[in-house]
């Protein structure tokens, strides 16, 4: 490979010879004038040579200069063409008539417009055409095919006006007709080639003045002048074909006004016999040829007007025809048309009955006769009839002229000779004549017509699916009356032929296409925007690739829809947050519903925000994804390829030496509230199946009024209205237990100023007897149920709060209870639960000692007795005490809620009934009772707690590791005291009561669903570390997802590892240039394992390490980016079609794209630039096939211009 530069300051072009070795020759220069400023340049095959040429904007002078190559290395001297008043600033190069010749597109400094300089295959170029831009300072293009049209469009950038622009090529069908004379009145017209010179050539015939004129083609569009040949009296039309066998072409003409046709047969120079006439009915106006009896010999259709029938003349191959047979029509017959409609292999014909706004079809037999017709409905006054296959589905179909609606009919046929209802399209006024060809060259047929009343032809492009775009007219003569289409000057492309009546000319429109432009579209960004990161995805499911960009200045996201055709809708905006400043973006389905979704790191407000997507784009902020970081974010990243398969976050910050991983959750929401009213003052409420339906009920007791309620639950999760009983003075806690052993659930209750317990036998119907009352100590305040002596009997526990003592009281079995058993405990007791502690499966006792801020614990014997109490410290004023496995080891661990510092303790537990030092969590204001329980189904215990002084409720959702979250906030009612945990309706997700002391209620939250993130590790990437970026891929092929990081303050990369239980292994790291600024990774040399390239922004280069299948990697491989490049990010597809990964990165430094090409063994060719214009300050790339042609596009971001350029891989 070898270079050439554009040296502005010197005004030539430089020549650097690649040696085969990565090192190239001394430069060897080419003028291009004084003054020149040769700015920007592109290499081609201007001449057909296959030899590289060059072109060349010349700033300085206003001209484009083109060198066209020896093949030795050499140029011959410049050729330039005039941009007047215009600075040529990039150059592109396109094939934008479809002639496979190179053009050259120009964008211009200073005159608001775009030049097009249409190539002639010999290195010459049509003077420039320019086209409007709205831009002084467009200075960037690229080409590609964006509305998947087959045609080259343009994207440019306008850096004054912060857009992007797209112009869409065109084709111009037929802008110019050329006349030329006829005899008077020329009615019909066919093509041939009559003197075997391999050009196209017309016959006309003229109604007045009873002739053919015969008009010999050049082969370059244009004809001479006419020969006359005598017809019959009125000929009306004409048909081309090779009557006798000679291979010259013959002439057939029906003459209306003596009802015959006339044959001449041709010599093959151009010259005619004289006419032999034959028979018809009577007026013939229209004929067809084809061969009817499968004889290999053409026979003759004529149609007549008169007589409401067709001839058929079976030809003998001679140039003599038998006579004529005739077969009924419709009405008015006035045009005719041979297929095979039914593919017997058996051509048919179709007539249009111009009397009764129909077409009639007569089936073929093969041997010159045929079936009774058939007719199918057209428009009003159908005039001319053609057929072909307008749906590729094989089977012909027909087009129909109606002259009186100014439409044409399609009837689409099923291949049996039957057709569909006609579909119309409108034409031109009064179209008499139709034709069928592909005028655009899709391989697509499309339908011309001739208007006579307007004066023009229709082009109806063809989808090629049974439908037709809307009509483009072009001018013809006065009075056009038929048509017919061929490639007259050998272009491929196919050009008409049009017989005017009223001026006694044929016009020849040719089939133009010049290279042309539609106006610009623009996409801007918003003013002020500050670009910061984007991405190209499929937001709304139409399979077009859409644009999203995080707008840091104005605080905001930004959605490009595509529209497919290469063109965007405008910029539709989402809010990120005052002052959020969003710089990065990750694309994923985080919530699982088929529907990609939108994460956006905000710098400013240092937050993660994420927009849920809908089926059809649009998107809402939910605030459950919210995560609100302890620093600046810099960078995004998603995955969801871990243990649990739920989505990932990862999170670089700004100037912090570690990396955060957040994962999807189900967070579970209690967001509605049902009360139900109690008596006077509930303090605590108890769960259980009362009344043996299956469903939780609920018990609450009324501090104030000295009575329980019962509520039954219904299988919804609602309750019935209360039923109270009576209790001791004062009840402040209630427990559960089947104390008689009657399988029928009872009740306790303890009673504070009574200095007594409860016992309530329930009857099993939800009812209860009257109480028993057993002494406790003073104040009784909490009380829980376990077995403590293993006899299978309910025993109580209960804690005195004066006496600072728990009464033990063991259980008969019988609903009785011995008399208590007193033990110490710290000051002030209020709350107690049981659980085994040491694993000695004896159950032990926890309390909860107010006045000293700590939790008691007594180990338990397992015969009903108890060891001394032992202590751990608690927050200020322990007032509830929870306990179960919070780190799942199988150990019980305690959670205390602290009314006095509003915080949770979490006292994890030995196993053998000793506990860690508390470990704090912040609740609401107040805290006054915990519960347990896992309440989103990850099989982690939560934590619910209730906050007396804000009326709220903290939900603390655990990692299974002994971490909880931050809490999240759910109202109550008033001075909630108390909370239970069950699933009320059986829908498998827990929910919750709450009491309300204050409210005289209690508040059921029935818990459902909802994901949200929450932080699951920490990955340390080491002091001054700084990472900036990563990348996510399964390096050692485990089948889990390892990240990569690019650590820019210590100029190495680190590789973690993940372990099958979801968790990273210790940092790997290798050594990298100076300050790696992006990753990405590939397979670099087709190992089928993972390899990394890493842009060093500061060393001007990439490096590539190869990974090996144990997920280590080799030494860094450098590859140059440019002297002074930057390159801040790296991004990897294959650009050149060759299956290869390659590389591409945005240098900041040298405003432009540098794109390495894959050997596919881990090396890659030398850089290769593409310019983002003068101060753009590139800084993001993201890829995608934008235009649907299968080949990989690219976006980049530019800092300095606040702009996007579209580069579009065309080859």
């Amino acid at each position: 490979m070898d270079l050439a530069i554009a040296n502005y300051g010197t005004n030539n072009v430089g020549i650097l010879f690649g040696t085969g070795n990565r090192t190239f020759t001394n430069q060897f220069t080419i003028l291009t004038g004084p003054i020149s400023n040769p700015y920007s340049l592109a290499v081609g095959y201007f001449n057909g040579d296959t030899i590289l040429d060059i072109a060349v904007t010349n700033h300085g002078n206003n001209s484009i200069g083109v060198l066209l190559g020896r093949g030795n290395g050499t140029f011959m001297s410049q050729m330039t063409y005039s941009l007047p008043n215009a600075s040529p600033y990039a150059i592109g190069i396109g094939d934008f008539n479809n002639d496979n010749r190179m053009d050259l597109v120009v964008t211009n400094n200073g005159s608001h417009n775009i030049a097009l300089l249409v190539g002639y295959g010999n290195g010459t170029f049509t003077s420039p055409t320019m086209y409007s831009t709205g831009s002084s300072s467009s200075i960037s293009v690229t080409i590609g095919d964006l509305n998947k049209d087959n045609r080259s469009d343009i994207v440019f950038i306008s850096n004054d006006t912060n857009t992007i622009g797209i112009m869409l090529g065109y084709d111009e069908f037929f802008p110019i007709q050329k006349m030329y004379s006829t005899g008077r009145a020329p009615y019909s017209v066919a093509i041939g080639n009559f003197n075997n010179d391999t050009h196209l050539d017309i016959v006309v015939v003229n109604r007045d003045d009873n002739t053919a004129s015969v008009l010999l083609g050049y082969g370059d569009g244009s004809f001479a002048n006419q020969t006359i040949y005598s017809n019959g009296s009125l000929p009306e039309s004409v048909a081309v074909g090779d009557f006798n066998n000679d291979t010259h072409l013959d002439i057939v003409v029906s003459n209306a006004n003596d009802a015959t046709v006339s044959i001449l047969l041709g010599y093959g120079n151009c010259s005619f016999s004289k006419q032999t006439k034959y028979s018809t009915g009577s007026l013939p106006n229209s004929i067809s040829i084809g061969d009817f009896n499968n004889d290999t010999h053409l026979d003759i259709v004529a149609v007549n007007e008169g007589s409401d029938t067709i001839s058929i003349l079976l030809g003998y191959g001679d140039g003599f025809f038998a006579n004529q047979t005739t077969y009924a029509t419709g009405s008015h017959p006035n045009s005719v048309a041979a297929g095979d409609f039914n593919n017997d292999n058996r051509l048919d014909v179709v007539i249009a009955n111009y009397g009764d706004n129909n077409v009639s079809i007569l089936l073929g037999y093969g041997n010159g006769s045929f079936a009774d017709h058939i007719t199918y409905s057209t428009g009003f006054q159908p005039w001319s009839v053609g057929v072909g296959d307008f749906n590729n589905d094989t089977h012909l179909d027909i087009v129909v002229a109606n002259s009186a609606d100014d439409t044409v009919s399609v009837l689409l046929g099923y291949g049996n000779g039957s057709f569909v209802n006609h579909q119309t399209y409108s034409t031109g006024s009064e179209p008499i004549s139709v034709a069928v060809s592909d005028f655009n060259n899709d391989t697509k047929l499309d339908i011309v017509t001739a208007n006579f009343g307007s004066n023009t032809v229709s082009i109806l492009l063809g989808y090629g699916d049974g439908s037709f775009a809307n009509q483009t007219t072009y001018s013809t003569g006065s009075g056009p009356v038929a048509v017919t289409v061929g490639d007259f000057n050998h272009d491929n492309r196919m050009d008409l032929a049009v017989t005017n009546f009223n001026d006694h000319t044929v016009s020849i429109l040719l089939r133009y296409d010049r290279g042309a432009l539609e106006d610009k579209v623009t996409f801007a960004a918003s003013h002020g925007s500050r670009l910061r990161s984007f991405a190209v995805f499929d937001f709304n499911n139409d399979n077009v690739l859409d644009i999203v960009v995080a707008n840091y200045g104005t605080d905001s996201i930004g959605f490009l829809l595509g529209h497919g055709n290469g063109t965007y809708g405008k910029q539709m905006v989402l809010s990120t947050g005052l002052s959020s400043h969003p710089c990065s973006i990750a694309i994923h389905d985080f919530n699982r519903d088929g529907r990609v979704d939108i994460a956006v790191a905000n710098y400013g407000t240092k937050n993660l925000v994420t927009f849920m997507g809908d089926e059809n784009g649009t998107f809402e902020n939910l605030a459950s994804y919210s995560i609100d970081f302890d620093f600046s974010p810099l960078a995004i990243g998603a995955s969801s390829l871990n243990q649990h398969e739920r989505s990932e976050i990862f999170v670089a910050y700004d100037g912090i030496d570690h990396v955060d991983v957040f994962i999807t959750y189900n967070l579970g929401s209690f967001d509605h509230d049902i009360k139900y009213s109690t008596d006077f003052w509930p303090t605590a409420v108890a769960l259980g199946d009362f009344n043996k339906d299956t469903y939780l009920d609920i018990a609450v007791a009324n501090q104030w009024s000295n009575t329980i309620s019962i509520l039954l639950g219904y299988s919804d999760g609602s309750f019935t209205e209360q039923v109270e009983y009576s209790t001791g003075s004062s009840p402040q806690s209630v427990a559960v237990g089947d104390f008689n052993n009657d399988t029928h659930l009872d009740i306790v209750v303890a009673n504070f100023y009574g200095n007594t317990i409860s016992v309530l036998l329930g009857y099993a119907n939800g009812s209860f007897a009257n109480q028993t009352k057993y002494s406790t100590g003073s104040g009784a305040r909490s009380v829980a149920v376990g077995h403590f002596n293993h006899d299978t009997h309910p025993d109580i526990v209960v804690v005195n709060r004066k006496d600072n003592t728990v009464s033990v009281l063991l259980g008969y079995g019988n609903g009785s209870f011995t008399d208590q058993t007193t033990y110490s405990t710290g000051s002030s007791p209020r709350s107690v639960v049981v659980g085994d502690f040491n694993n000695d499966t004896h159950l032990d006792i926890v309390v909860v000692n107010v006045g000293d801020n700590t939790v008691g614990i007594l180990l338990g014997y397992g015969d009903g007795s108890f060891a001394n109490q032992m202590k751990y410290s608690t927050g200020s004023s322990p007032l509830s005490v929870a306990i179960g496995d919070f780190n799942n080891d199988t150990q019980l661990d305690i959670v205390v809620a602290n009314n006095g510092d509003n915080t949770v303790s979490i006292l994890l537990g030995y196993a053998n009934g000793s506990f860690a030092n508390q470990i704090k969590y912040s609740a609401g204001s107040g805290p006054d009772a915990v519960a347990v329980d896992d309440f989103n189904n990850d099989n982690n215990l939560d934590i619910a707690v209730t906050n007396w002084n804000d009326n709220t409720m903290s939900i603390l959702l655990g990692h299974g590791n002994g971490v909880f979250e931050k809490q999240m906030i759910y109202s109550t009612g008033s001075s909630p005291s108390f909370i239970a945990v069950g699933d009320f309706n059986k829908d498998t997700q827990l929910d919750i009561i709450v009491v309300n002391a204050n409210g005289k209620s209690v508040s059921v939250y029935l818990g459902y669903p909802k994901e949200g993130f929450s932080k699951q590790m920490r990955l340390i990437t080491g002091n001054g570390s700084r990472p900036r970026s990563f990348a996510i891929g399964d390096f050692n092929k485990d089948g889990q997802m390892d990240v990569a990081v690019a650590n820019s303050g210590t100029n190495n990369i680190g590789i973690f590892l993940r372990y099958d239980n979801g968790s990273f292994a210790n940092q790997i790291t290798y050594s990298t240039d100076s300050s790696p600024w992006s990753i990405a990774i590939g397979d670099f040399n087709n190992d089928v394992i993972l390899d990394i390239v890493v842009a060093n922004r500061d060393s001007d280069n990439v490096g590539v390490f190869l990974g090996h299948s144990n997920g280590s990697f080799s030494s860094q491989k450098v590859f140059t980016t440019g002297i002074n490049s930057q390159p801040n990010i790296a991004v990897v597809g294959d650009f050149n079609n060759d299956t290869l990964l390659d590389i591409i990165v945005a240098n900041f430094g040298t405003n432009n794209i540098g794109v390495l090409l894959s050997y596919g063994n881990g090396s890659f060719t030398n850089v290769k630039f593409f310019s983002t214009s003068y101060g753009s300050y590139p800084f993001s790339i993201s890829v995608g096939d934008l235009d649907k042609d299968g080949k990989l596009d690219f976006v980049v971001a530019n800092e300095g211009v606040d702009s996007l350029n579209i580069f579009l891989q065309t080859c």
